[in-house]
């Protein structure tokens, strides 16, 4: 049996309170630069109290969880929708050495929910050129923005960090598709969505599990729904808590996610290899 990648441990974890970086003057500098050609006004309410959470507290600790000292990493790839509270640090670099092996660190942002999904697509190029057995990819997001938004955006409830780990191994069959245009379509695009979801899951079996994002309704669909409150992490920390008992009962599983400002229908569909 030839092996694949596959998404093997999924973990997350949620914090309360804040870093103290977020009270770094720094901070301030650093948004005031970034929102100084559209001109948004600041926040200064919240940079003078000090909230959010920066993301390499957040999941450093999960990182090491999740990986043993013996099981390196070839590639790590954080994605993230809210930004960071620590200002013009690359993360992900400073995440790299969380954890064991020295692998190579990317970074991924501003693509809505999409993000996530597209930060497992990269993963999987890696792992399919051979360069990369293992990667990891980090998701955040922190209830904080520390500037007025151009329009209305839908921040956390809670900080939360998700870590997924892929593995290539015997018979895994994981796939990541992010649609749009003719897929997702223009004039009706729910009933487009809804029926695309309804397309894949019918290809998956009736034993598959199908865990939707919050907001994405498909009509007569046996699936778990999100609950609304973590938009970016939400999915994927369902995720986490039921991939264990899905991989133990060789369920086919498919995730949906849609981005109605990007017009993205992203889903995931992963099937188990047989138990080592």
């Amino acid at each position: 049996m030839s092996a694949a990648p596959g998404l093997t441990r999924v973990l997350t974890r949620y914090a309360d309170g804040r870093s103290e970086l977020s009270l770094d003057p720094d901070l301030r500098v650093f948004v005031a630069d970034l929102v100084r050609p559209y001109g948004l006004p600041l926040r200064e309410d919240l940079l003078a109290e000090g909230v959010g959470h920066a993301y390499e507290e957040l999941a450093a600790g999960l990182l090491a969880e999740a990986l043993g000292p013996d099981e390196p990493a070839d590639v790590l790839i954080q994605a993230f929708d809210s930004p960071d509270v620590r200002p013009g640090a690359p993360t992900s670099l400073a995440l790299s050495r969380s954890c064991a092996g020295t692998p190579t660190a990317l970074a991924l942002c501003d693509q809505g929910t999409a993000g996530a999904f597209a930060a497992l697509r990269a993963a999987l190029a890696y792992q399919r050129t051979g360069v990369a057995r293992r990667a990891v990819v980090v998701l955040a997001e922190q209830t904080a923005l520390h500037h007025l938004p151009p329009e209305p955006v839908t921040l956390p409830d809670r900080h939360c960090a998700v870590v997924l780990v892929c593995e290539t191994l015997p018979g895994e069959e994981l796939t990541v598709r992010q649609d749009s245009g003719a897929v997702v379509g223009t004039a009706d695009s729910a009933d487009s969505v809804a029926e695309e979801v309804r397309r894949q899951a019918k290809a998956l079996g009736e034993e598959a599990a199908v865990l939707l994002a919050a907001g994405l309704d498909v009509p007569g669909l046996d699936a778990v729904r999100v609950p609304a409150g973590q938009p970016f992490t939400g999915l994927w920390s369902a995720l986490a808590d039921r991939l264990p008992g899905w991989r133990a009962e060789r369920r086919p599983v498919l995730l949906a996610d849609f981005d109605p400002r990007l017009g993205v229908l992203s889903t995931l569909t992963l099937r188990a290899g047989p138990p080592s």
